[in-house]
């Protein structure tokens, strides 16, 4: 949405120079193209303003390790006080070596994704200096980016987000600007894939997006409560999920919930699977509540975070044996009561250790006479892991489709196995995968499967028949899909009745 604040009756001229023809040797610094409107073109306006609103912002947060920020893009006096408050929670002494600024191109439409490396970028507080070797190496290495000069030209998305880092970060930086022309979830996945190796604690990644536009403010709070909601769960196909459930409901004036919906979903596409990762909401507006807006015609705004959670906080699980009776028990008695009774029976909390409160993925297995009969888990740590157990007994003893469903008589022949899950970690060559001692997680598209790391002892297996057969029998993607499919280790507690 537009600065009504700062703009004039003609928008200041695009310094930008452009031509299809331009030499790659020959430098090109990126002009402001929407100082003086979206926000003020002289220097000591613009420190003022960012003053101001970095002083209604939401106060930071004790949370560390941020290595990602959602902000708005619009107009500062609509959205300013939004991208403050998700700009005040970064640290702002630390020495970042890259940052990453992703929006989605609001002007033209192409395939993939333009990283501008023909300079730098100039604002009125001065030069923000783009890291052109990263750039070149990313659209050398990746035919899913080019480098586009046209998608940058007139984009605000980025842009806007420069003076913030500007005013907030104490040290030098450099930027990877990057536009995304794609409207295709499949595209966003390649261009996160090229992007994971450098979301972590050395770099920063903002993701540019406004949330709903033009419905009524009543609805739009609605609206970006769900969408919002949605992304905090750290699954992409949740986001698509609320999107498509938002538009079907035919609400007034909406034209988009998400229009930076491409780079928000890279984004989850990155973390995604990644328990350590953590989305924190922080602070939501939309335009009517500045006094520049309308309450019947608004835009959305909302400040998320994203950290990595400390290390030194899975360094020191462990389960004790009573512990791990505990977890087989809730097991049994779960499998007992629901196939008997579709009885999910209550647990005590007051009985258990700290240890089995704390979120974590499991699985559980169960086996009749060696054979495998039923094995169903969950990655994502959002639940306490007794939960986890009892919900994965349930599952794997009445929805594992390869088996029928579990009958009362055969309940007593049951071995139960149960594997708590470590976080998981992408790995970018097999050469990191050490037989039984890691399970693999793999995707590729929409598709996806994994092995625990006690089929590949059970097996036998090399590694190549490991990840074969994950890729052919669990993933659906053909024996060699695992090739060009993003891989992921863990590791796992095992314990099972036998035991």
């Amino acid at each position: 949405m537009v600065n009504t604040k700062f703009i004039s009756i003609i928008l200041p001229c695009l310094l930008l120079l452009y031509s299809h023809g331009q030499s790659q040797d020959t430098r090109l610094d990126r002009q402001p193209a929407v100082a003086g409107s979206f926000y003020p073109a002289g220097r000591a306006e613009l420190e003022a303003e960012l003053q101001q609103l970095f002083a209604k912002a939401a106060p930071a947060r004790e949370t560390q390790n941020i290595i990602a920020v959602i902000a708005p893009h619009a107009g500062y006096v609509f959205s300013g006080e939004v991208a403050a408050s998700a700009f005040n929670q970064i640290d702002p002494s630390k020495q970042f070596e890259n940052i990453f600024i992703l929006g989605s191109s609001h002007h033209i439409a192409f395939e993939g994704a333009s990283v501008y490396s023909q300079g730098d970028f100039i604002t009125p507080l001065g030069t923000v200096k783009v890291n052109t070797g990263l750039a070149d190496q990313l659209i050398k290495n990746n035919s899913i980016f080019s480098n586009r000069m046209d998608a940058h030209a007139h984009e605000h998305s980025l842009e806007v987000q420069l003076p913030f880092l500007q005013v907030r970060l104490k040290k030098n930086f450099k930027i990877v600007p990057i536009v995304l022309g794609t409207q295709s979830p499949e595209t966003c996945r390649r261009i996160a894939r090229a992007l994971q190796p450098y979301l972590n604690l050395k770099n920063l990644f903002v993701i540019s997006t406004d949330f709903s536009h033009y419905p009524g403010a009543a609805d739009a709070a609605v609206i970006d409560k769900a969408t919002a909601e949605a992304i905090l769960t750290n699954s992409p196909e949740r986001l698509l999920r609320s999107m498509a459930g938002s538009e079907r409901k035919n609400i007034s004036g909406l034209v988009t919930c998400l229009c930076g919906w491409t780079s928000v979903l890279t984004l989850l596409d990155m973390t995604e699977g990644n328990a350590e990762a953590v989305y924190t909401h922080i602070r939501y507006k939309n335009s009517g509540d500045s006094e520049y807006g309308e309450k019947n015609r608004v835009v959305g705004y909302q400040a998320i975070t994203v950290s990595l959670k400390e290390q030194k906080e899975q360094s020191g699980f462990r389960l004790s044996g009573k512990d791990r009776k505990s977890l087989l028990a809730i097991a049994r008695s779960t499998v007992e009561q629901y196939v008997k009774n579709h009885i999910k029976p209550d647990i005590d909390e007051k009985d258990l250790s700290s240890v089995l409160k704390t979120n974590c993925g499991a699985f559980v297995t169960l086996k009749k006479g060696g054979n495998l009969r039923g094995c169903i888990g969950r990655f994502d740590a959002s639940a306490p892991l007794y939960k986890v157990v009892q919900e994965m007994a349930i599952a794997s003893s009445t929805q594992d489709t390869r088996f029928m469903p579990v009958e009362s008589n055969e309940i007593s022949g049951l071995d139960i196995e149960i594997s708590v899950l470590t976080p998981m970690r992408p790995i970018r060559s097999i050469d990191e995968i050490e037989l039984g001692k890691h399970g693999i997680y793999m995707r590729k598209g929409y598709r996806s499967g994994t092995f625990l790391p006690q089929v590949a002892s059970e097996t036998g297996w090399t590694k190549e028949e490991f990840l074969g057969h994950c890729a052919q029998d669990k993933a659906g993607i053909g024996w060699d899909g695992w090739k060009d499919a993003e891989l992921f280790v863990y590791e796992a507690l095992v314990f099972g009745e036998k035991e």
